[in-house]
């Protein structure tokens, strides 16, 4: 017994790492207003390297709020997580966006997605092309992982004008008819700073929005979530929903959080609010590995030889 005491704990460890490393090949995809990033806001290490640690845990994340004309903030953001994640994770970044949007030139607003090219691939984007229905208008992008359960599927991002969140939360729905028809995808999920809560959107509102009275629509941060920084609001502004049975299963369960980086990153209400006064949200696909379809076998294991000691 005496020698083969030290194997046990050996093999635990094995174990573990082998049922933890199922847990790391779940996808994440993430939503983040920053709030005015421009080149101004990517001159600032501070706000540079918080956005890199943010982002660098994602495989996609939608931003918004990006105000980068030329385009240069975008790709000193997208340096930087290549430099911080060849470091330590060796992943490459890249990134899609949108054309400038808003109510005025001073305001020109970009949706910008920024994804792992080893996990994942653009392989069409569509702008909706009815600018008069929204502030900022819907990017929507096709991508295909063969990473995840769920290979293709389609991602869009909105950012809606506060005063009239009502409105154009009701008319994702005829966004959601036009990818289906541009791609013949139900694989979509809607994301994004929504105003979905608050004085923007009451309970009241909600009952004339399509995607909430159509139980097809899965709603995976919940009302009562906080995606806001100062403690003066606490509202669910930033959403993720899903569409069909198909997605939703391909999503791990109870995935669907608020990224709170502050007490994360241990780091100063003054430093977060120079970001952005947002909280990201965010999601995790199943992995496609062989590994995970094997994890809840190896957990009995575990907790049976965890018992046994």
């Amino acid at each position: 017994m005496r020698e083969r005491a030290p194997r046990l704990p050996l093999l635990l460890a094995f174990l573990s790492a082998v049922v933890g490393g199922g847990a790391v090949s779940e996808f994440r995809i993430c939503a983040y207003n920053v709030q005015n990033f421009n080149s101004q806001k990517a001159a600032n290490f501070k706000v540079l390297h918080t956005l890199t640690r943010i982002i660098c845990r994602c495989d996609i994340i939608l931003l918004q709020g990006v105000t980068d004309s030329d385009g240069s903030a975008i790709k000193k953001l997208v340096s930087s997580l290549n430099r911080y994640s060849g470091r330590y994770e060796g992943h490459h970044y890249s990134s899609v966006s949108s054309s400038g949007m808003g109510k005025s030139p001073d305001d020109m607003q970009k949706y910008v997605f920024i994804y792992r090219t080893e996990t994942v691939k653009v392989t069409d984007q569509y702008q909706y092309p009815f600018q008069t229905h929204f502030v900022r208008a819907p990017l929507a992008v096709h991508f295909y992982s063969d990473k995840t359960d769920i290979k293709n599927f389609v991602l869009v991002g909105l950012h809606t004008d506060k005063d009239n969140a009502v409105k154009e939360m009701d008319r994702l729905y005829d966004v959601f008819e036009e990818v289906l028809k541009k791609w013949n995808n139900k694989n979509v999920m809607f994301l994004g700073d929504f105003h979905a809560g608050c004085a923007h959107m009451t309970r009241r509102d909600k009952k004339n929005i399509r995607l909430f009275a159509n139980t097809s629509f899965s709603w995976l941060i919940g009302d009562k979530m906080d995606t806001t920084v100062t403690d003066e609001t606490s509202c669910a502004y930033d959403r993720i929903v899903v569409y069909g049975k198909s997605f939703l299963k391909a999503i791990a369960p109870f995935s669907a959080a608020v990224f709170n980086y502050a007490q994360e990153f241990k780091l100063r209400r003054t430093t977060v609010l120079m970001v952005s006064d947002h909280l990201p949200v965010e999601v995790r696909l199943k992995g496609s590995a062989p590994l995970i379809q094997a994890t809840p076998l190896l957990l009995l294991i575990s907790t049976a030889l965890h018992s046994f000691l």
